[in-house]
């Protein structure tokens, strides 16, 4: 058996339904947006779920996918599987054909049959089939139509071979198709049909072919579907594992290569793994499952979708710990997943940032609890007997104060020779949720009126002076602090626990608020036994500052003491974008002229964004000077001062104020102390922002895009430091390898460049010259066919495939021919999009109007168009009805020179 790459079955797969008349469609979200009733797409059906229930209509009546799957919940539930069983999954690809009472049994069985044994070359004598009780039609089909031994064929009940969704929908009865991996077993009937009542393992189920007849409601009943369909489903994992020729989907290309990246991190050897696969199994599937639940929009955090991407990520994260890997390392993982899923979804390498982020955030965020979530949980398992069960009670406090979530519960206490009480656990969480209004909906508060309440309550105590909360982003990035207020879903709330999130008030904070352009710190807020993990922080309204974020760690509380710790790496990166922010304005002033002004800024830990007033494009020359003046600033080393005096004084000194911008009497200036270009210093400007102490801390600059935003309005984005490295040592590479491909070095790339343009003008010309000379060829075949029609010639005729130019080009040749005359191209492009074309000779434009016969004509194709009395076109969609169209033409044509006949 040859053996193909997960890619070409895949690809295979889609081709032959292809071939047969079904529409290729594209994989719907992981997130269901038909469905209420799903936490996640679990089938390849749930996309057409309204087709096969009549309330939606497709183009199509057949398709053919390759689905993106989740099932971590519900009915379809495999988490516990995932790790020690070879074949089961959370994320997965199904592989699915679908009529929509278009063809029904007989179709469905004779194409999986010929797939499998055709295309994939799987041999027939190791197929079994199995068919629901009641389903004599599936049964004739495979036995008698396709010819398989009724040995080979059998019969089941609702368990097996009966298929729903969910309780309610779409369902039917179904057929099978497995895999014999040991024959060698015996084929005998009776021996095969105990085998298949043990699900010993032999029979590897490939293939669900589900023959949609019926909608079941809630109450259990059923209706028969306005039109029988047929919904398939064969797991790529497992068909890919069968024509590879292994036991387990871990050992084929879908996920070796995964888990060579573990064991590369972790420096694990061969025998490690075989020693014990399972931490590397769940590595290799939850990290699927998090790219491309973030992919589709679903990022880490308590409750529903979020959850279970948490879920899945800290799972990972733990098994990553039982294997040495103690530092963050999924977002490495998950570049091999991007390698081997990115060429067929290419959502993965767009969301390529957002997905390494987002895995990292979670695991250091994870990394913070884990260590005495798992201390505790040891100390709770020493408390029981041997192969005791813990309690649910117990279960939920691990999550709920210390962020350990119950599936790593289960799995550390399994591994110990424990159990937990799992409906005890469900029990406690639903009891948390109606005690804390869970149901509410999240966000954060907009009111005013609850902040001003809240404000002044805590000034009437004494807990804020008449200014508010103490700020202070400019000194150290740890202060002491204490909970005065927690708000959770806008009201006030006592204490707070793992999973919520909540704006806090402290008494004073080093967190820098968002304002002039740079972005709000963020950071921890903790205590001895709590974190949140604080996400932005805002002024809602003058004296109060409130930090957003999630408890991710125990219960805080009001009166709690603690401290606010700012991120430092980001904060220090956001310092170095701000400093460039203005060497690169007094550059521009230097560069572009003094007219240049400041429009607005943002000022990110990643990256830099500059707007001012200016009236052209900036040329390459400008942008290389600004690059290579802003580095020799950095280098240069200046010192940055800031100093606070009053609005008069730093005016006076020559501090540029930003355009609009209102100031208050007392102002603080940034002075960038080097050779003068502003005012007689290199930068001097009011500015509320943090920034570093000297230019070299920035390490360098670089330019990434130049363009406009509004009239008179530029836009420059930036970045400096390890991101600028970065991006330029991506550049080089880029520029490495593009030289590589073209057979030249870095250096002679312009050169080869211009060689290959000044060749591929020359082969266009002469393939210009080419299609013209066939096209003559293919006119003067067509011409012999012109009929006489009252003293008019008239032409009307399929070309084939060819261009609208092609077509045009063709009339004139026939207008300078054939006078008078009338001529009706029709062809397909390259894109097989149908294509109308009508020309009439002057001295016939009063008879026939070329525009008006294109537009009669045109909706035929499910197009439109028009043009001229002597010329006109049209594009469609329809390239099956181009010949109706044609001969609509043909007698519009006879029936206009009719009418002028007798006129």
């Amino acid at each position: 058996m040859e053996r193909m790459t997960s890619a070409e079955v895949r690809q295979a797969f889609l081709d032959f339904f292809k071939e047969r008349q079904h529409q290729v469609v594209r994989s719907s979200s992981l997130v269901p947006s038909n469905d209420p009733t799903l936490l996640f797409t679990n089938a390849g059906m749930v996309q057409f779920k309204d087709v096969f229930l009549g309330l939606d209509q497709r183009p199509y009546k057949r398709a053919v996918t390759a689905q993106k799957c989740m099932r971590v919940s519900g009915k379809h539930n495999d988490l516990e599987s995932v790790g020690p069983s070879p074949r089961h999954h959370t994320f997965f690809e199904m592989l699915g054909n679908f009529s929509f009472g278009d063809y029904f049994k007989s179709e469905a069985c004779r194409f999986a049959y010929e797939l499998l044994t055709k295309v994939y070359g799987l041999p027939a004598e190791r197929l079994y089939f199995t068919v629901h009780t009641s389903d004599d039609e599936a049964y004739r089909v495979w036995t008698e139509e396709i010819g398989v031994a009724p040995q080979r064929v059998h019969r089941l009940g609702d368990k097996t071979n009966f298929w729903q969704m969910a309780d309610v929908g779409p369902c039917g009865p179904c057929s099978e198709i497995f895999w014999d991996r040991h024959p060698e077993r015996g084929t005998d009937f009776e021996t095969v049909a105990r085998e298949l009542a043990e699900d010993s393992g032999r029979l590897f189920e490939i293939w669900n072919l589900v023959f949609m007849q019926y909608n079941q409601h809630a109450d259990g009943s059923r209706e028969p579907l306005p039109a029988p369909s047929v919904d398939t489903g064969m797991g790529l994992e497992r068909i890919v594992s069968v024509l590879q020729g292994v036991q387990s989907n871990y050992h084929t290309d879908l996920f070796t290569p995964i888990i060579a990246s573990v064991q590369q991190l972790s420096n694990s050897t061969a025998a490690d793994y075989h020693a014990d696969p399972v931490p590397y199994h769940v590595i290799a599937d939850h990290v699927r499952a998090a790219a491309f639940l973030i992919a589709d929009g679903v990022t880490p955090g308590p409750k529903d979708r979020g959850s279970v991407c948490r879920m899945v990520i800290r799972r990972a994260a733990r098994y990553g710990r039982r294997i040495g890997l103690n530092e963050p390392f999924l977002a490495e993982v998950a570049e091999t997943v991007i390698e081997v899923m990115g060429s067929h979804y290419k959502e993965l390498i767009e969301q390529r940032e957002a997905i390494r982020k987002a895995l990292t955030q979670e695991e250091i965020r994870f990394g913070r609890t884990l260590e005495r979530g798992l201390q505790r949980l040891d100390e709770m398992l020493a408390e029981l007997p041997q192969g005791g069960k813990l309690s649910g009670a117990n279960a939920f406090f691990l999550k709920g104060s210390l962020g350990l979530p119950f599936e790593v519960t289960r799995d550390v206490a399994r591994e110990k020779g424990y159990d937990v009480d799992e409906a005890g656990y469900m029990r406690a969480e639903a009891e948390h949720s109606l005690a804390s209004g869970a149901s509410q909906a999240m966000g954060t508060i907009d009111s005013a009126e609850v902040y001003t309440t809240l404000l002044r309550e805590l000034q009437a105590t004494g807990a804020l002076n008449a200014e508010g909360v103490v700020y202070d982003p400019y000194g150290d990035l740890t202060k002491d602090i204490r909970i005065l207020a927690i708000l959770r879903d806008g009201q006030p709330v006592e204490r707070a626990e793992v999973g919520d999130r909540v704006e806090v008030v402290v008494q004073a904070t080093p967190f820098y608020v968002e304002a002039g352009g740079q972005v709000s710190d963020t950071g921890v807020l903790c205590g001895p036994t709590w974190a949140i993990d604080v996400e932005d922080v805002r002024r809602p309204i003058g004296g109060l500052i409130v930090h957003v974020g999630e408890v991710v760690e125990g219960q805080p509380t009001l009166g709690d003491t603690g401290v606010a710790q700012v991120d430092e790496a980001r904060r220090l990166n956001i310092m170095r974008n701000h400093t460039a922010t203005h060497l690169l304005h007094a550059q521009l002033r230097a560069v572009l002229g003094n007219h240049v002004q400041q429009r607005g800024s943002l000022v990110a830990p990643d990256r830099l964004r500059f707007d001012f007033n200016h009236d052209s494009a900036l040329s390459a020359e400008e942008i290389a000077t600004l690059n290579s003046n802003i580095n020799a600033a950095i280098a240069a080393n200046m010192p940055v001062i800031i100093a606070e005096k009053s609005l008069e004084e730093a005016r006076r000194e020559g501090a540029m104020a930003l355009f609009g911008e209102k100031y208050g009497e007392r102002v603080r200036t940034v002075l960038i102390d080097g050779p003068g270009l502003m005012n007689g210093k290199y930068s001097y400007e009011l500015c509320g922002g943090t920034h570093v102490p000297s230019t070299a801390v920035i390490g360098s600059f670089i330019i990434t895009s130049e363009s406009s935003i509004a009239q008179g309005t530029r836009r420059i984005e930036a970045l400096t430091g390890a991101a600028a490295q970065q991006y330029i040592a991506r550049q080089l590479d880029i520029l490495r390898q593009a030289a590589l491909k073209l057979g030249t070095t870095p250096e002679g790339l312009l050169q080869r460049i211009d060689g290959l343009q000044a060749e591929l003008a020359e082969a266009r010309r002469e393939s210009a010259r080419l299609r013209s000379q066939l096209a003559k060829m293919v006119f003067d075949t067509l011409l012999v066919k012109t009929e006489k029609i009252g003293g008019v010639n008239v032409l009307v005729a399929q070309v084939g495939t060819a261009s609208p130019e092609t077509l045009r080009e063709m009339t004139d040749w026939f207008r300078d021919r054939m006078k008078p005359g009338v001529v009706v191209f029709g062809a397909l492009s390259s894109d097989e999009k149908p294509q109308l074309v009508a020309a009439v000779t002057d001295d016939l434009t009063k008879r026939i109007h070329a525009g008006n016969l294109i537009k009669q004509i045109a909706p035929i194709v499910g197009g439109g168009g028009g043009g001229r009395p002597n010329m006109a076109q049209a594009g469609g969609k329809e390239a099956g009805k181009l010949s109706e169209a044609l001969s609509a033409a043909r007698k519009l044509v006879l029936e206009a020179l009719g009418d002028g006949a007798q006129q």
